[in-house]
């Protein structure tokens, strides 16, 4: 190895760079950091940096100050890891074109391309998430997926893996990527001594799902389907078969069928499951209600039925969802 090349070689093994921009969500790049930089306490080589497009320090969305390393400009390659966070304004930051050069020319070379919450529409405008598939915070998944038809959105996992690009869900999911990452790294041994060491699940129990405040399909635009949408919303409890959906709005279970997929996305099942499991979410937030009664409220007749609902939704069983959800006590 020649003295040039000695020189850019990061010093201590894998160079982890992280993209940092005025606005940046704070937790979006000091989780990930936090992981790398402690794994390097119990063997890991991570060279972790963070750069700004202008080399100079960026103001966070929380007003805390960062300072984008000491290194002028452009990080030193070759990256290795290059971690893209995100800005609630997403449609700023990929109107930024700098920070779309900066991104695309350290993506060249990076061994792993990973972005953290609405970081990936940063990567979608540098033309990097394209027919992959994608994570990204649960309330941004249909504009990434409008913005950027060639992008395929799922929108229950907390991170996603296509190739040697990473996507994971809103701010906190970042740790939970960055732990994968050590481990694919060195193994699961120090990924779970980071865990520990951070506090935090090796791997987080259930999907980004069970965080989201609606499961709302696509906004019908026929008055029939409205109808019934409307119908299972005034009462989840009520039997909402198809064939009674369609009784009531004179139109054959077929052709019910037919509208409410093509408008919605959604099989009329699919839509009265959700409607139950949102009004279930409410219903556990009471501290007297049992989940027997909830799930008759509700509408899905059974504790049992509930909990299959709910396990196949929201990747959580009732019981577990309240103790989460309901208070900030520890149980």
């Amino acid at each position: 190895m020649d003295r040039v090349t000695a020189a850019l070689a990061p010093a201590a093994g894998r160079s982890v760079v992280i993209v940092a921009f005025d606005e940046v969500q704070l937790l979006d790049v000091s989780g990930p950091m936090e992981v790398f930089t402690t794994a390097n306490r119990y063997g890991a080589r991570y060279d972790v940096s963070v750069v700004s497009p202008a080399g100079s320090d960026v103001l966070t969305s929380c007003g805390l100050r960062i300072a984008a390393g000491d290194r002028p400009g452009k990080p030193i390659r070759p990256v290795d890891t290059l971690l893209v966070p995100g800005r609630r304004d997403w449609r700023r930051a990929v109107g930024d074109s700098a920070l779309i050069d900066l991104v695309s020319e350290l993506a060249e070379g990076a061994r792993r391309i990973t972005s953290v919450c609405a970081g990936a529409f940063v990567l979608a405008r540098a033309g990097l998430l394209d027919g992959r598939r994608v994570a990204t915070h649960w309330e941004l998944g249909e504009q990434l997926a409008a913005a950027y038809p060639g992008v395929r959105v799922e929108a229950h996992p907390v991170f996603v893996r296509d190739g040697h690009v990473f996507t994971s869900a809103g701010v906190t999911a970042g740790i939970d990527l960055s732990l994968a990452l050590v481990e694919a790294d060195h193994g699961a041994d120090v990924a779970r001594q980071v865990a520990r060491q951070l506090v935090v699940f090796m791997a987080r129990p259930g999907g980004q799902s069970q965080f989201s405040t609606r499961m709302t399909p696509r906004g019908p635009h026929h008055p029939l389907v409205r109808r019934a949408m409307d119908e299972v919303a005034a009462d989840p409890a009520l039997p909402h078969g198809t064939e009674r959906l369609a009784g009531l709005l004179g139109v054959s279970s077929r052709h019910l069928a037919r509208l409410f997929r093509g408008e919605t996305g959604m099989t009329v099942g699919q839509y009265v499951d959700a409607v139950r499991v949102e009004a279930a979410q409410a219903l556990l937030h009471a501290p007297t209600a049992t989940v027997e009664q909830v799930a008759r409220e509700a509408g899905f007749g059974s504790s049992e039925t509930m909990r299959r609902v709910f396990q196949h939704n929201l990747g959580v069983s009732p019981t577990t969802y309240r103790a989460r959800f309901r208070t900030t006590a520890p149980a």
